[in-house]
């Protein structure tokens, strides 16, 4: 039996996006792609994102590029990552997934960069879809 794990799930959201809404929707449901093969396998996953975005909705900030959302985004993903067992860090360039990287190897933290690698993760045709998504880029704005 796989020992439970709080995974935080790291990759793009505003990477590329000159912060078009869509693009950002389209890079959060990349993200949340990997949440449900992550909990069918008995984790609590959990992205940054989950919690920062209501944190400023409730502040007024209406926009990622308002700079607030400076002083919120990377400091949850922080916070998160003291309580986390583990990061799974998707494919895609991201300065903030390299720094939950970062953070989570001076905690001593598992960093997984493949979703298969995830203890008790089964990819199965399901699942496989799910990692073809996740795997399959990132929204840029062009």
């Amino acid at each position: 039996m796989t020992t439970p794990m709080m995974i935080l799930i790291a990759g793009p959201y505003r990477s590329g996006t000159g912060d078009d809404p869509v693009l950002l929707q389209r890079n959060l449901d990349r993200l949340g792609e990997a949440a449900w093969p992550l909990f069918r396998a008995g984790h609590l996953p959990v992205i940054g994102e989950w919690v920062a975005l209501p944190v400023l909705a409730s502040a007024g900030v209406t926009s990622v590029g308002d700079p607030l959302a400076e002083q919120v985004l990377y400091p949850t993903a922080e916070r998160l990552i003291e309580r986390c067992d583990a990061v799974l860090r998707l494919p895609g360039d991201s300065r903030g997934a390299d720094q939950d990287v970062v953070l989570a190897e001076r905690r001593g933290l598992p960093v997984y960069r493949d979703l298969a690698d995830v203890p008790g993760v089964v990819v199965d045709e399901v699942a496989d879809d799910v990692v073809d998504e996740v795997v399959g880029g990132v929204a840029t704005a062009s």
